[in-house]
């Protein structure tokens, strides 16, 4: 069991810890060096047992509440030792794995993740699915004691380093014919395309399963489950991993008012603002995780507030460091280029403000 009662307790030692272990990145910025980082940051924090902590004891963890997750997570993103985003990958396939997968499978998969040993990927979108889902066409078909899985996936983040990938198929029509299975990405017939993004890094790939064999013990729940699993699955993208992303985006504040040497009071105020609202609203979200509560619809105004709070911050580096995106090659040009798909990815806000006024508001379907 855990040996920490709070999450203060759990903060002080993981701070103590890190004080004394140098995991900071090197000056390469290249994606195969952050993904290297993250490898390197995984297996210090699995060895020194703090990544077990918060996950159930079944797939080697420690035990504990899941808000320690999401304290080692903001330690993390404010020392900058890896790359938010990509680190966060952990807070939503796990879940999702020890959800639906079977026990033995989920004791043998989840620590391979945790530990940095492998890179995982989610297989949702396709060229005519991106945020409707339920439209995907990537068949599996059973075949004795297997299926056979034919199709394309796109916007696959990291699919060029994944072991393995959570992927929906179609199995029959409609909502209850998404079924999920957990595929390994070495298997015949898969083929990985890397897409380069208009901040110039290779994050996201296409991925081709041409008669790809997956055998039946790799579906993840029961046929059909996969849109249950996939509406669990985006809660949780929303949870833990805004926790995350609202803390890297507070020490790029930070630096911003390092560096401006015309500082507007008002512009960096509704910036500062904008942030802390969303992080209220992720830390009422992470309250809900702590007493158990199942996490719903209402991580829909999480999405929407933490996009616009992450665009609002990026313009207002434009607004105060005049020249820096446009004319130079600083880490804030690919960081305001990222920021502009804030409102897309994870589902675009247009989506998530439907959700939030059928869903939440009650205010149908016109």
């Amino acid at each position: 069991m855990s040996a920490f009662t709070t999450a203060a307790e759990f903060r002080t030692a993981v701070q103590a810890w890190l004080d004394e272990h140098d995991l900071a990145p090197g000056p390469d910025r290249s994606l195969d060096a952050q993904v290297a980082q993250l490898a390197r940051v995984r297996r210090a924090l699995f060895d020194a047992d703090w990544m077990r902590y918060g996950w159930p004891e079944r797939v080697g963890g420690l035990g504990g509440p899941a808000v320690l997750r999401a304290v080692l997570g903001e330690e993390v993103a404010t020392r900058g030792l890896a790359e938010p985003g990509i680190y966060s990958m952990v807070e939503v396939l796990t879940p999702t794995l020890i959800s639906y997968a079977s026990p033995d499978l989920a004791a043998e998969m989840v620590p391979l993740l945790l530990s940095g040993r492998e890179q995982w990927c989610q297989g949702f979108s396709e060229p005519g699915s991106g945020s409707d889902l339920a439209s995907l066409t990537t068949r599996a078909v059973p075949q004795g004691d297997h299926w056979v899985v034919n199709g394309q996936k796109v916007w696959t983040s990291l699919a060029q380093y994944a072991a393995r990938c959570v992927l929906l198929t179609r199995t029959a029509p409609g909502h209850d014919g998404i079924t999920a299975f957990f595929v390994d990405m070495d298997t015949p017939g898969i083929t990985v395309r890397p897409l380069r993004t208009m901040h110039g890094v290779d994050e996201f790939a296409e991925v081709f399963f041409d008669d790809v064999i997956v055998p039946a013990d790799r579906m993840l729940g029961r046929p059909g489950d996969g849109w249950r699993l996939a509406m669990d699955l985006l809660p949780h993208e929303r949870s833990t991993c805004f926790w995350h992303r609202v803390a890297h985006l507070y020490t790029r504040l930070d630096r911003l008012l390092d560096q401006t040497e015309a500082p507007d009071d008002a512009a960096l105020g509704a910036a500062y603002l904008a942030l802390h609202t969303v992080r209220c609203r992720s830390h009422a979200t992470q309250r809900r995780l702590a007493d158990g509560a199942a996490l719903g619809p209402e991580t829909s105004v999480d999405k929407v507030l933490l996009a616009t709070a992450e665009q609002q911050l990026f313009e207002t580096v434009r607004d105060l460091l005049p020249g820096v995106v446009e004319l130079t090659g600083s880490p804030w040009r690919s960081e305001y280029l990222y920021a502009r798909a804030a409102t897309i990815y994870g589902g675009t806000a247009e989506i998530q403000r439907n959700i939030i006024a059928r869903r939440l508001l009650d205010l149908g379907r016109d």
